[in-house]
């Protein structure tokens, strides 16, 4: 799934992109940014990346650690989909994510 969201990146596949957001997270952006999600995607910096690093998954939980980026994913109905992108750390504090749910 880490994967696939990195390549949808990658290569400008915003439509891609936004189908594998969680709903809440899509529904975030395009309030947002006032679009349409591939819209509202195009006009968030992400990171380029460079492949999976490591994977933590705690049940329905999961993070994705890539080379530039870091992704907090969840498990639904229809598979593993991305509830925040584009996450930095900060010390003692939550991740700062660029993309994420309410």
């Amino acid at each position: 799934m880490g994967t696939a969201f990195e390549a949808a990146v990658a290569v400008g596949d915003h439509v891609r992109a936004c189908q594998l957001l969680a709903p809440q997270t899509r529904e975030q952006l395009e309030q947002d940014e006032q679009k349409a999600c591939p819209t509202a995607f195009a006009a968030q910096e992400l990171p380029r990346t460079r492949g999976i690093q490591e994977v933590e998954a705690y049940g329905r939980q999961a993070l994705v650690r890539l080379s530039g980026d870091t992704l907090f994913l969840s498990l639904f109905t229809a598979g593993w989909k991305v509830v925040a992108a584009g996450c930095t750390p900060r010390p003692d504090q939550p991740y700062s994510c660029l993309i994420k749910g309410a």
